[in-house]
């Protein structure tokens, strides 16, 4: 899990998963939005690539050729066709163009190591990538550009410890060494435990053989030397598998719910020091014209920032709620007002004046006093509206859902769904995190991880005061 383009190619039928793992009326982040190629030619898009629909969404065709192999090379964020007919396509894995010429997607070099892009946009005849640290400009889709994007206002050098803990739990704090180490941790403690059941084995194994009046004397060299090992590596590496047990348990709840406001300062000479303010921040951008201004959805909220990128970048007031997840929908809906979703609802804002209403209900919005949870009963994935205004939104549990028409969307066929499994790195996820027994367990299944953690502690941490034990009693028998 911790080297996801390493794995990316290979993906896993959803057939043989939970019934919850299918597809069903666009769900489960299939489609982010449409895009309209022009005529009746549109591209629908999100998790499942990209498909060509000519007809109002009733057949479509598979428009994925080019992107590499795997369903996580094709995670798309969002497509876009610049003034003079050059079209990309965000992806997880960076930047693409179609060539109309050899009807495939072709990838574009960026001048940056990072390149899971977030947003793509116009603005006049510039196109705009922006990826979760960085914001690129090109006049020509060719070569790009890095714009420096300022600091905020008010700067605030603390850190979620969330964050932190995540970064932690997975290396990544301490760039691609520390993922390589947390490595070695994964290896030693699947060692750990294999050799473990072994040793629990081998008693009952060498009595069965003795009773049998069998040679032994293989398998007990073979026991003496699977312990010597379990042993040695086990007292080497217990402190950092505890580690790694802990930062893990408070990452899901319910022991998230401790941490998740609290901020620390960033650890010097990690990736969260980052001379970057943005740094793995940046998740949706537009620009306004007739305010001449950006606005950008970050973790930390919403900011503008000047045309020109001089001055620092401050917040809007009264920003709509945004789940920690991330926006997924920012949109322009008119003169001064803009559609935000997320998994906390579909919200429609004037950044300028800070008037804020759910755009479903058409009620006015008023923020709680008291912390609720990350979602709300409308997890928004993407939202699009058609060549006749019809406007529709993505539900991350209920697929596509109509807003105030009574127009329909088409159906997912069988050849989207059997060309859209599910990647080996996003099911690992689900079996590391508990998720995949939520069909068993129902809301049971977030005690998991906490469990999970508990019993490896114990195992850990009474494994060792076994071996000490045992250890200093060798040791003071040995000097007597």
């Amino acid at each position: 899990m911790n080297h996801r383009s390493l794995i990316s190619a290979v993906d896993i039928s959803r057939s043989i998963l939970p019934d919850d793992y299918s597809y069903r009326n666009w769900n489960k982040a299939a489609v982010k939005s449409v895009y309209h190629l022009g005529g009746d030619s549109s591209l629908v898009y999100g998790n499942i690539g990209i498909w060509l629909s000519t007809d109002h969404f009733n057949i479509f065709q598979d428009w994925n050729a080019g992107f590499p192999k795997g369903i996580d090379n094709r995670k798309i964020s969002k497509i876009l066709k610049t003034p003079d007919g050059k079209l990309f396509a965000g992806t997880y894995f960076g930047l693409y163009q179609y060539s109309f010429q050899e009807q495939k997607w072709q990838k574009v070099v960026l001048p940056v190591s990072e390149e899971r892009i977030t947003d793509l946009i116009m603005k006049q005849n510039e196109l705009i990538v922006q990826t979760r640290s960085f914001l690129l400009k090109s006049g020509d889709g060719k070569a790009f550009q890095q714009i420096k994007l300022p600091s905020p206002v008010d700067t605030n050098l603390k850190v979620s410890l969330f964050k932190t803990l995540w970064l932690l739990h997975s290396g990544e704090l301490f760039g691609l060494a520390g993922k390589l180490m947390v490595d070695l941790f994964a290896l030693a403690i699947l060692f750990i435990s294999v050799t473990g059941l072994l040793h629990f084995i081998f008693p009952g194994w060498l009595k069965r053989r003795r009773e049998k009046k069998k040679d032994n004397a293989k398998l007990v060299s073979a026991r003496n030397f699977n312990l010597k090992w379990h042993n040695r590596l086990g007292w080497i590496f217990v402190p950092f598998l505890i580690f790694v047990t802990i930062t893990g348990m408070f990452l899901r709840p319910p022991l998230l719910i401790a941490i998740a406001n609290s901020v620390v300062s960033p650890i010097p000479g990690t990736v969260l020091s980052s001379p970057n303010p943005w740094y793995d921040k940046l998740r949706r951008v537009a620009y306004d014209e007739q305010q001449q201004i950006f606005l950008f959805s970050t973790n930390d909220g919403f900011f503008f920032a000047d045309e020109n990128f001089e001055g620092p970048m401050r917040q809007p007031m009264n920003q709509p709620p945004v789940s920690v997840m991330g926006c997924n929908v920012l949109e322009k809906k008119g003169e001064n007002t803009y559609l935000v979703g997320s998994f906390n609802g579909l919200f429609l804002w004037n950044p300028f004046t800070g008037q804020v209403s759910d755009y479903l209900s058409g009620s006015h919005y008023q923020a709680s006093q008291v912390a609720g949870s990350p979602i709300s009963k409308d997890m928004i994935d993407g939202w699009f509206a058609d060549l006749s205004g019809n406007e529709f939104y993505f539900d991350y549990n209920y697929g596509v859902l109509p807003i105030r028409t009574n127009a329909q969307f088409g159906e997912m066929s069988p050849e989207i769904i059997s060309k859209s499994p599910i990647s080996l790195w996003n099911l690992s996820l689900e079996i590391h995190t508990g998720r995949i027994f939520e069909p068993l367990l129902g809301m049971f299944y977030i005690l998991y991880v906490p469990i999970a953690g508990i019993c490896i502690l114990v195992v850990l941490i009474s494994g060792f005061f076994i071996w000490w034990i045992g250890y200093r009693k060798k040791t003071t028998n040995s000097k007597a």
